[in-house]
């Protein structure tokens, strides 16, 4: 039952990761966009976002999962010895692993492979998606209270 447990978590962390990581990356492309010129319009920011939760969501959410399966049981083991901390660890092993996969494959990739994180602010913001999803993990693993 609580491998169960783990694995629901582990994929609702990846997902709230995927959704989040998409709304930033989206909102970060429109910008450079609008920064050249190109009208944004609310409607236009919506339909995008949209069509960027079907066709990149569901690889930044495959991308944090691969991260997060490093990441989480690093932030359990430290967490044993720190358990008031626990919730803080998972948070930042979840921003660690988004910031490590993207340095990864910026470093092996011939082009940027996420466009927001061309700039600093975009790496940490998606880095924030990360940490989201570390404390859903956090709290979807919490031990039950006595």
């Amino acid at each position: 039952m609580k491998f169960v447990k783990v694995l629901f978590a582990w994929l609702a962390a990846s997902a709230v990761t995927g959704v989040t990581g998409s709304i930033i990356q989206t909102q970060y492309n429109l910008a450079a966009i609008a920064g050249i010129g190109a009208p944004s319009s609310p409607a236009v920011r919506l339909q995008t976002t949209l069509h960027d939760l079907v066709g990149f969501a569901p690889a930044f959410a495959i991308i944090a999962a691969g991260g997060f399966l490093v990441a989480f049981p690093v932030a359990a083991w430290l967490g044993r010895s720190r358990r008031k901390r626990r919730t803080m660890l998972y948070a930042a092993a979840g921003a660690a692993a988004i910031a490590t996969a993207i340095l990864v494959m910026n470093a092996l990739l011939p082009v940027i492979g996420v466009g927001a994180t061309r700039w600093t602010s975009g790496l940490l913001a998606l880095s924030a998606a990360g940490a989201l999803g570390g404390l859903v993990f956090a709290r979807l693993t919490r031990p039950a209270t006595a």
